[in-house]
């Protein structure tokens, strides 16, 4: 934390590398640790192409995770508007089957995979940008002591932005999923919903889109970060320094999917609200909360922990093995700056 070697890097330590042995700068960095690997780091931590390259690992993370699990998503998304005919997952796959075929299952695959590639291309790209210019304005000292408050202000802000870039999409999903008959590929559903209710078709959702992704994204980047750091403090039996590159991503993907598990209760309510607001035309998020109630809120949500333990753990593990694949700067566990040791 609060490293001078490398320019705007106010979260890796890496001044240790200066006088690595001449032995270690060589092949001998294979299967060795990213805090190693910093040495031979094609780009600088914080620089533009930097940044840009952690977008591209998170267009990619959520962009292929979101439409692979397509199906469990319109389940999910049915079981919330219609619950009474949607009764459960493996029923709403049966009725779903039943209705569609097998086809109905990748229903909303186009918008899914453009919405969600934008989103996390602000996601995780702003995410790196905000936590670094937040630490540069906190001492060595505050940035370690407040390092979880510092996650949970980076993701917030990086995820207002984000959500903006989703809407549009995640309006034309919904609606294709949910409506029956409305349209079946996103050529036809975006003209035929601008027709019908304008632009304000595809951000009347953003408001609930915060209320959901914004509590979720806090909790994914905040509790995924300090999960690791807990992992290899009480659970991995080596010092992250020793592990290889392997075993610091099979940790990348059990600390995903524990954030993710506290990810899907935290904004579930929302979600249900999202689902709700854009298959019907008109309503508001205040009228489709009431009409739910407390119980409504949080049906389908055995579905959505699944959905999202497996996709965060899914979108951390490529969006670190990108990382890899690029040699980009990959910063050690945080640990206490020397004034305070």
């Amino acid at each position: 934390w609060g490293s001078q070697t490398v320019r705007h890097d106010c979260v890796t330590n890496t001044s240790h590398l200066k006088n690595m042995p001449d032995s270690l700068s060589t092949g001998q960095l294979k299967g060795r640790p990213w805090a190693a690997a910093l040495e031979e780091s094609s780009y600088e931590y914080g620089s533009t192409k930097y940044l840009l390259l952690c977008g591209l690992g998170g267009m990619l993370s959520c962009g292929l995770t979101h439409t692979a699990i397509v199906p469990l998503d319109l389940v999910k998304c049915r079981m919330q508007v219609d619950p009474s005919k949607y009764k459960g997952i493996l029923s709403g796959f049966g009725v779903t089957l039943r209705d569609d075929g097998l086809r109905g299952l990748a229903r909303g695959w186009a918008p899914t995979f453009l919405g969600y590639s934008m989103q996390g291309l602000f996601k995780f790209g702003l995410y790196e940008v905000f936590k670094i210019r937040y630490a540069e304005l906190l001492s060595q000292e505050k940035a370690y002591e407040w390092r979880t408050g510092l996650y949970l202000a980076a993701s917030a802000s990086a995820e207002f932005f984000a959500d903006v870039a989703l809407a549009p999409m995640e309006a034309v999903k919904v609606r294709m999923q949910t409506q029956q008959g409305y349209a079946r590929t996103l050529r036809a559903a975006a003209p035929k919903m601008y027709s019908e209710e304008g632009l304000w078709a595809f951000y009347k959702g953003v408001a609930p889109l915060w209320m959901r992704q914004i509590p979720y994204t806090m909790m994914k980047f905040a509790c995924f970060e300090r999960t690791v750091e807990a992992l290899y403090k009480y659970v991995v039996p080596k010092p992250q320094s020793h592990c290889t590159k392997s075993e610091q991503l099979a940790v990348t993907f059990v600390a995903g999917y524990i954030a993710g598990v506290f990810c899907a209760v935290v904004s579930h309510p929302a979600d249900s609200v999202v689902s709700v607001l854009n298959k019907e035309k008109g309503s508001t998020a205040f009228d489709v909360l009431r009409r739910l109630g407390f119980k409504g809120v949080w049906k389908g949500l055995f579905a959505r922990i699944i959905m999202i333990g497996t996709l965060t753990a899914l979108q951390w593990f490529i969006y670190d093995s990108v990382k890899v694949y690029f040699k980009l700067p990959r910063p050690p566990v945080p640990q206490a700056p020397k004034s305070r040791k």
